[in-house]
């Protein structure tokens, strides 16, 4: 017999965070209900979401109230420990905190949508985050806490059943710059070679060495060998600026990678720092990488990870995006919605659920490289903590790598192995 919960009101932010918890994450039978003598009769594993005391064996949850509100307010929000980790929205009886309140405050991103202060790159600032203020940016806390709730009702109601999926792993690459010095023509060419003199770009484009961006056939390498199913973001923006280097995608050869890489792997589009505020924009380079690719694009992930909400999930919804891979930091790796598990994005503007499915990521090559200043040896460590800690929750890791980061530039030296070692690694543990 499926899990009932009781609660005085079912709002749509109850529905959506319960729906998250139990069908998405534990893959179990639930339902929700307002009528105290139906739960009262029901012979299975029950939680009272209510103030209300319920005569008979259930699992008690004391709501915070949030999830009963509309519109956005600052919360007053207070973290404690609970078995080794954070928690807030405490309970004095019962189950200790109003798990559902506090997963949704997370996953929901809610703080992004109150006045805040940004970084320099005019994003929401990390450093902003609760997350990273009480120091469990390092954890997918959401996981950590909904395993807990499914072992705290299978000891209460033994006859309580879930299937929790199992780990996965996702590579993903972003394209911003195809080549370093190849196909970007005479004038970036001289202009570049005026500012920083380098034999290497003479011998590149003379033809007696490889572009040191040019890592393709060690991904595609890596790809086929490891088995993997990775997605790629090209950044095909019509026209360059400081943030939007790209090669031009009227460009023969960068027309040509990118329709190599469309019969072989899942493309998306990774729109243009200039198409942030410009919706017109991304729908024509989201039509211009179709139309190179041959195919309909549905994934996206935002250049420099810039991205303001609700306005940037909004704009990719109206240009047919229904996957997006942008919920994490653009400068320190960790869990910006405090998941490793894909979830719908909730439209706190509107109060609906969208159909564009986020799918967080928690380590990107250029946090550990620029931002943290990690060496070669400092990345590797972290990025096998960051897979221990998507894989004790089963969860799903996504990371970030740049072609520039894959390919022979001095500055990137041992990267390369770095990744091809540690895709050996998971793939041994499967």
């Amino acid at each position: 017999m499926g899990l009932l919960i009781y609660s005085n009101q079912i709002s749509v932010r109850l529905q959506y965070i319960c729906k998250f918890i139990f069908a998405e994450r534990l893959n179990c039978a639930y339902s929700i209900t307002q009528h105290a003598e139906s739960f009262e009769k029901h012979d299975g594993p029950k939680i009272n979401y209510s103030n209300r005391t319920i005569s008979g064996d259930c699992l008690q949850l004391m709501p915070h109230g949030l999830l009963f509100e509309k519109g956005i307010e600052d919360q007053k929000i207070f973290c404690f420990d609970f078995e080794g980790q954070k928690a807030f929205f405490k309970s004095g009886l019962g189950y200790r905190f109003d798990i559902f309140a506090a997963s949704f405050y997370l996953i929901s991103r809610y703080e992004e949508y109150l006045p805040h202060q940004k970084d320099f790159y005019g994003r929401y600032n990390t450093k902003n985050a609760l997350a990273f203020k009480e120091e469990f940016f390092e954890v997918p806390l959401v996981d950590i806490w909904i395993n807990h709730l499914a072992t705290a009702l299978q000891q209460q109601f033994p006859s309580f059943r879930y299937a929790m999926g199992s780990f996965s792993f996702l590579p993903t690459y972003d394209i911003d710059i195809a080549f370093s010095y190849k196909n970007k023509g005479l004038l970036r060419n001289a202009g570049g070679f005026f500012k920083r003199p380098s034999l290497e770009r003479l011998s590149v484009l003379a033809g007696f060495s490889k572009d040191p961006f040019d890592s393709y056939e060690i991904m595609d390498t890596i790809n086929h060998q490891f088995e993997l199913m990775p997605v790629y973001f090209f950044l095909v923006a019509e026209k360059n600026s400081v943030y939007d280097k790209n090669i031009l995608p009227g460009n023969a050869s960068l027309q040509k990678l990118i329709a190599q890489h469309a019969t072989q792997y899942d493309l998306g589009i990774h729109p243009s720092w200039a198409s942030n505020e410009n919706g017109e924009m991304l729908q024509n380079e989201k039509r211009v990488l179709e139309k190179i690719a041959g195919k309909t694009i549905t994934k996206s992930r935002q250049h420099f990870i810039k991205m303001d909400l609700p306005e940037t999930y909004e704009q990719l919804l109206r240009n047919g995006i229904t996957g997006d891979y942008s919920m994490g930091s653009g400068s320190i790796n960790g869990f910006r919605a405090s998941t490793a598990s894909a979830f719908y994005w909730y439209n706190l503007k509107t109060e609906t659920v969208t159909q564009l499915k986020i799918h967080p990521f928690c380590f990107m090559d250029a946090n550990s490289f620029y931002e943290q200043k990690f060496t070669v040896e400092q990345a590797a460590e972290e990025l096998l903590y960051y897979y221990r800690q998507c894989r004790q929750v089963n969860g799903q890791l996504i990371t970030i790598f740049h072609n520039n980061f894959l390919g022979n530039a001095k500055e990137f030296t041992g990267w390369a192995k770095m990744y091809k070692s540690f895709i050996a690694q998971v793939n041994a543990a499967q």
